[in-house]
This record gives C-alpha cells, sequence and structure tokens, in this order.
C-alpha cells in the first residue's frame, strides 16, 4: 500500500468509524432480533424462533399488499420526478445564464420539511373542501368539489399520496439532472450538429448516454427514498382507508408499534433493506456500468 492510500485510509477512518456506529450496528441488532421472538413490552425477553419470522412476513397477506402499494408508489413518483425533472433540467440547461433565478424559485420546495408538505396536499386534497377540486371545478372539469375523493378512494388514493413526494423532489431531479448536463462537453454536442445529428438524435445517442451516470444516481437516490417513504403518507391518511394507502414502510410500523411484534417487524426490516439494496445494484449495473465498460 502506498502513503497516498494510507493517506486516503487516514482520512477515511473517523467517518467510517461513525457510520460503524450509525449504521452497522442498528442493521446488525436489526437482523439479529429478526430470528427472536420480542415484544415490545418485555423487549430483554428473547425467544428463538429462527426463520419463522421470516415465514411469517412473507406469507402473509397484508405484508403482501403493502409491498405492492409500494411498488405502485414508488414507480409512479419516480416516473413523474423524473418526467418533470430531467425536462426542467433540459430547459434550464437551454437558458443558460438566465435560468439562475428560474433555478432558485423551482428548488424552493427542497426547503419545506415533508410533514409540512403532507399537511399541505392534505388540505388542497381533502374531500369536497380541498382547493384542488375546486380548482377542477372552476374550469369545467368536475361538476362538483366533491366528485373527486383524492384520498378517501381506495382505488386511487396511493396515488393521490403521491402528489405530495412528486411536488417536493422534482426539484431535486431537475437541479441533480442539470448539473449533470452542464457537464457535458459542448464539442461533442457542436460536432455531432456538424455531422448532421438533429436535436433529437443529439439528445439519444449523446446527451443521454452521457447522462447515465446521473440517471443512475437519481434512480438510486429517489426510488430507495420513495420505497421507503412514510411521514409524507403517514400526515395525509395514516395508511387509510382501509389500508389502501399502507406501504412497507408502514406495515413494519404498525406491526412493531400498535402489535409490539418486534422479532416480526425486525424480519421485514430485513427483507426491505435486502431487497433495496439487489434493487440498487440493479440500477448501478444497467445504467451506469455500461459508460464505464
Amino acid at each position: 500500500m502506498s502513503g497516498e492510500d494510507r493517506f486516503v485510509l487516514y482520512m477515511l477512518a473517523p467517518a467510517l468509524a461513525i457510520l460503524g456506529v450509525l449504521v452497522a450496528y442498528p442493521v446488525g441488532l436489526l437482523v439479529f432480533d429478526s430470528f427472536f421472538k420480542v415484544d415490545t413490552i418485555t423487549p430483554h425477553i428473547r425467544e428463538w424462533v429462527g426463520l419463522k419470522n421470516y415465514v411469517d412476513a412473507l406469507t402473509s397477506k397484508r405484508v403482501a399488499e403493502s409491498a405492492l402499494r409500494t411498488l405502485q408508489y414508488s414507480v409512479f413518483a419516480l416516473f413523474f420526478e423524473f418526467t418533470f425533472g430531467f425536462g426542467a433540467a433540459l430547459l434550464f440547461s437551454g437558458m443558460t445564464g438566465e435560468s439562475r433565478w428560474h433555478r432558485t424559485i423551482f428548488a424552493l420546495p427542497l426547503m419545506v420539511p415533508p410533514i409540512v408538505a403532507g399537511l399541505l396536499w392534505r388540505f388542497l386534497l381533502v374531500g369536497n373542501i380541498g382547493i384542488l377540486n375546486y380548482g377542477l371545478t372552476s374550469l369545467g372539469l368536475i361538476d362538483d368539489p366533491g366528485q373527486i375523493a383524492w384520498l378517501s378512494n381506495e382505488d386511487i388514493v396511493i396515488y393521490a399520496v403521491s402528489f405530495a413526494d412528486i411536488w417536493l423532489t422534482t426539484s431535486f431531479v431537475a437541479l441533480v439532472s442539470y448539473a449533470g448536463l452542464t457537464n457535458i462537453p459542448k464539442d461533442l454536442l457542436e460536432a455531432a450538429r456538424i455531422d448532421g445529428a438533429n436535436a433529437l438524435k443529439r439528445f439519444w445517442h449523446v446527451t443521454v448516454p452521457l447522462m447515465r451516470p446521473v440517471i443512475a444516481v437519481v434512480v438510486i437516490v429517489r426510488g430507495v427514498d420513495a420505497a421507503k417513504t412514510f411521514d409524507l403518507i403517514w400526515i395525509q391518511t395514516q395508511g387509510g382507508p382501509r389500508h389502501a394507502s399502507e406501504v412497507f414502510s408502514m406495515n413494519i410500523y404498525q406491526r412493531m408499534v400498535r402489535f409490539g411484534d418486534l422479532g416480526e417487524a425486525s424480519a421485514s426490516g430485513t427483507l426491505f433493506l435486502i431487497v433495496m439494496m439487489l434493487l440498487a445494484a440493479v440500477a448501478y449495473w444497467k445504467i451506469w456500468r455500461p459508460v464505464h465498460a
């Protein structure tokens, strides 16, 4: 090991130690508890049950339904966040220096705490007094403000609660994408234009391949973040109506806090961690890795 490598290792040692305490220990405890029957009333009493908690979690209908809703929520939110965010980044990139104030204004939702954003969108969507329905009525798109029950219709509530997530983090996608677009060499785009490539071909064959690392970061960070969302949904519906907006993180919370089953909650949390790591690895290899290959 060279002197430079040792210096880097020494500099990283404090951060690695802190991560070990704040991340590795809780994760290890989570996995450890998943093999025991533990309740929140007497957490010091542990009964070894092996893989029973995992079997119960994997065979539970409610867990499966919450996992499906998590997938619906994450895909829906990520699709619109990336579409709107990347589109805004392309717009800012085309505006050059004139986009400074536009970027600042566009980034304002990032400064709003998730709880506040959830409350805001709850007031926008709730029942027949929500501002959104009144706006749709004024535009003639619906006949009555109570016609669309955004937060009480079991068929659409999981998508309605994602509006707050989309509004809150689209600006993050836009700013990260804009940073990636500004790093694309102008010479490559100019050379493609001289070779006769139109704007669409330049975008597809030059911009998108060079943006793969940025897209990978956005998909991994926002995908995992959306999948573990709790506060935004809880403040709007608390998982209702009839568990129609109960996502996986909320199911884990209910099992631990309401039912006091720390062991099964830990097993569900461990399964969730494994799935998120696998999805992040797939996103890395399929999106980022081809550029380096």
